[in-house]
Order: structure tokens, then sequence, then C-alpha cells
């Protein structure tokens, strides 16, 4: 059963990892792969990555990406957005730290932060405006 829209746009502002997947080069399948990401409902969807980064060289390339997100209880429920790029800027400590809050229990996120932002290289911030939602949840199965 597809989700309202509130149901969806909860669901992902919810902190889970998203299966962010990109259009690659002619011949490949697209990029997929598990990333952090930040939403919260009506607005656009970010993520952070590194700025010489295949994923956000194909990013670039395509215009948009889209993200996947899923869980197996209490019901099996996933959202998947499309959308396209409407922003790329150079990521700030600020956002690495807010990232990493959504994900990270609160004692470890100092710690992570200052590792990341010292030896993970020039990051950029990449939003994208949600266009397009497939959702369901398929209740207890």
């Amino acid at each position: 059963m597809p989700l309202s829209r509130e149901e969806r746009e909860q669901f992902l502002a919810e902190p889970r990892i998203a299966a962010l997947a990109v259009d690659a080069e002619a011949g490949r399948a697209p990029l997929t792969v598990p990333i952090w990401y930040q939403y919260e409902p009506g607005g656009d969807v970010w993520i952070m990555t590194g700025l010489d980064s295949r994923k956000n060289g194909r990013i670039q390339a395509a215009g948009r990406f889209s993200l996947l997100v899923d869980r197996l209880e209490p019901t099996i429920r996933y959202v998947s957005v499309e959308g396209p790029v409407v922003e790329t800027a150079p990521a700030t400590i600020e956002r690495l730290r807010e990232l990493a809050a959504r994900y990270l229990p609160a004692e470890k996120v100092d710690g992570y932060v200052d590792f990341a932002w010292k030896n993970h290289g020039e990051q950029v911030v990449v939003r994208m405006r949600p266009e397009r939602w497939v959702s369901s949840d398929l209740g207890q199965v």
C-alpha cells in the first residue's frame, strides 16, 4: 500500500542509511552506494561526499540522483525519492556535525567530526529537490 505524502516524508526524515543511485557511464549499471543523508519534511534532501569522488562526479554529470531507504520492522516499508541537484556547495564543519549527530551516539560525534574533517579530504554538500516518490508499506509479511 502506498504511503501518504506525510507518511513518506516522515519516514525519509528518520535517520536511516540510504542507498544512493546515480547514472554511471555508458555500458555500466547505475552507481549505487550506501550514504548518510539529511532531510526535513517539505525540504530538500542533502548528502555530503568527497569533491573528487566518483559519486560526486557522476551526480554532477547526471544532474540528479535517487535515494532509497527501507526497514523490515515493525512492517516492511520503503521510500524512494528522485530529483534534480539544486545546489552543490563546499561542506562546512557545522554540516558535518549535523550529519554525524543524526547517525552517531552523542558521545561519538566530536571524535568522528574531528577525524573526518582532518582525513576525508575536501567535501561538498549536494542538495536534491524531491520530484518523484515511490513508497509502500507491505504490512507484516
